[in-house]
């Protein structure tokens, strides 16, 4: 029980740091990103090839996964440039499915039959698993929290904020559009490379399938659920679509169901999401507040 608790434990950690980087995308810069798995995809396979066929090790190949990932968030990113809402929302599909064909058809990657053989990451010779792959994880989860606190304190996080409320607004008054929304995709899209590469190691092997649009629905509906564009919003939205598939394991084949349904109860009851502006939990202490100031 205590391995399977710790297993639950590693995927919503990892989930966690992915989802925070959709948030930056999506809650901070207010851009529609439905193809987050496809960078979580590039994270996992670029680590999983440096270390199965150039026996680079976990922290070598891990500046090499930031940058090839940010870089290529950066071009996919060009898109958000020219088009919005719906037809962005289309692309990023799009992009999911061709990233995941990539994966699948080329040799190279593995094709059908996935990556391998992926070793475990050690630590001073040290190979981590279990409670101590955990603690790794929880370590760049905070990294990743204090880059998304970081962002929003940041002269380019408040730039996003302004993009995202009203672009026209804030390109009048000197805010550039392109320079950050591309910062958005990059420090997005590099996080969900950490996540991939945590994965990828973890799992020791991968294939295309790990990474395809339901993911992106699975991580997008996370984000929803947790309150887009708050630093713990991904946090508790992993925990909660982490847990709940456990509990209900028996209804697994109606996974996507279940995560379509709770979507859309949450944005009909809590379009924020539980931690967001207008959510259950700011509610519930605003109106603890309230009474404890009556009651003086």
């Amino acid at each position: 029980m205590d391995s399977y608790i710790i297993t639950i434990g590693i995927f919503i950690a990892i989930n966690s740091i992915v989802v925070s980087g959709l948030n930056i995308i999506v809650g901070y810069a207010g851009q529609i990103s439905l193809g987050h798995a496809a960078f979580f995809g590039i994270g996992a396979y670029t680590a999983a090839i440096l270390a199965t066929k150039a026996g680079l090790s976990f922290w070598l190949s891990l500046p090499v996964v930031i940058v090839i990932t940010g870089t290529i968030g950066l071009l996919m990113g060009l898109p958000s440039l020219r088009v919005r809402e719906d037809f962005l929302a289309i692309t990023t599909i799009g992009i999911n499915f061709i990233v995941e064909a990539f994966f699948m058809y080329v040799p190279f990657f593995g094709g059908a039959l996935g990556i391998g053989g992926i070793p475990r990451i050690e630590f001073f010779g040290t190979p981590l698993h279990g409670f101590a792959f955990l603690v790794l994880c929880l370590v760049f989860l905070v990294i990743a929290l204090f880059i998304s606190w970081w962002f929003t304190k940041a002269w380019c996080g408040l730039a996003c904020f302004t993009l995202r409320d009203d672009e026209v607004a804030a390109s009048t008054i000197g805010v550039s559009p392109v320079k950050f929304k591309l910062l958005a995709f990059v420090i997005g899209t590099a996080m969900a490379g950490i996540g991939g590469a945590l994965y990828a190691h973890y799992m020791r092997f991968i294939s295309a399938s790990d990474f395809g649009f339901p993911v992106s629905v699975m991580m997008l509906s996370m984000l929803v659920v947790g309150g887009m564009g708050t630093v713990w919003g991904p946090i508790l939205g992993a925990a909660i679509l982490g847990i709940l598939p456990e509990v209900f394991r028996p209804l697994i084949d109606y996974r996507m169901l279940l995560y379509a349904t709770l979507l859309l109860l949450v944005i009909r009851l809590q379009p924020g999401g539980i931690l967001g502006d207008n959510g259950f939990v700011k509610s519930r202490l605003k109106a603890f507040s309230r009474g404890g100031k009556n009651e003086k």
